[in-house]
């Protein structure tokens, strides 16, 4: 399997989560071994995707420095992670990734017409050789060795409409555009009344977002699976794992994961040399990993 890249430039223009304002995005194709390279082409900033780069953690993953950040980065990435793409310049003129429908298919759908090009490189993941865990009370994330990329996730929520909810995942392209990349982000409807007040969540909608009060799901159209809540934080994970800079191949499991919970991960993983191997798919014994991707 060799590394991946676009092989056309593509746009989009959508709405911003938390400033509410229009954010123009566009892909661009680069060469072997670049990475996932984030600009702001407002502030003429680049900014590499690495755990390094997270700056902030508490609504969304946020990458940047003190020149300026890019905000709501985990949907975007996780379809970067189902399609396998090493190298690719992300355009901003924002301070965030535009919401699209709250879920990763429009990014998807924008992945399919840019096109995927393989180039003359071997493709190298992160090969989690020893169990890594994060825990903060009951709430864990960790990554367990394994020959398949999988995820795992529980959640457990005081409300009728999600209580507790858990999915198993086992990776591939097409199944994650099946049965993951259409789970959108949710949100209550008093939290929503508070972020607003404080000029956050402009941009959040029943368009763009899962809606509750305290009984029930309020867009008229209902649920697009009867768990999209943990089906949306798999997809989350998914993105945030795409952070350390590579696809990892290794079992996600979780209860009650969050996006600092998966930074502490990523960040864990990379710390020890002895937690992982660099190494190609080419050279892996089983050629399942390589196969997600067809």
């Amino acid at each position: 399997m060799r590394q991946r890249t676009i092989q056309q430039p593509v746009e989009v223009v959508g709405i911003g989560l938390h400033k509410g304002t229009p954010v123009k995005l566009r892909l661009e194709p680069l060469d072997t071994n670049a990475g996932i390279v984030f600009y702001r082409k407002d502030l003429a900033l680049n900014i590499p995707l690495s755990p390094s780069s997270v700056v902030d953690t508490r609504m969304a993953t946020v990458i940047g420095s003190e020149k300026g950040t890019v905000s709501t980065i985990e949907h975007f990435l996780s379809a970067v992670y189902a399609y396998g793409i090493d190298n690719m310049r992300v355009i901003v003129d924002g301070n965030e990734m535009p919401i699209m429908d709250g879920a990763a298919i429009s990014f998807c759908l924008l992945l399919d017409e840019a096109g995927i090009k393989e180039q003359d490189a071997a493709k190298k993941i992160l090969r989690v050789t020893r169990e890594i865990e994060v825990k903060e009370g009951d709430k864990y994330v960790r990554l367990l060795p394994s020959n398949k990329a999988s995820f795992h996730f529980r959640i457990k929520f005081d409300h009728p409409v999600i209580a507790e909810q858990s999915e198993k995942f086992l990776f591939s392209t097409q199944h994650f555009k099946d049965e993951i990349a259409r789970a959108r982000t949710f949100g209550f409807a008093k939290d929503i009344q508070y972020l607003q007040s404080q000029n956050l969540a402009l941009g959040a909608s029943l368009k763009n977002a899962i809606g509750l009060d305290g009984h029930k799901v309020l867009n008229p159209e209902g649920l697009r699976f009867r768990n999209e809540f943990v089906r949306h934080k798999i997809l989350d994970a998914m993105g945030d794992m795409v952070v350390s800079g590579y696809n990892i191949l290794a079992q996600y499991d979780s209860f009650a994961g969050s996006h600092q919970l998966n930074y502490k991960l990523t960040s864990k993983l990379l710390s020890d040399s002895k937690n992982y191997e660099l190494v190609a798919v080419e050279s892996l014994k089983s050629k399942a990993f390589a196969k997600a991707f067809a």
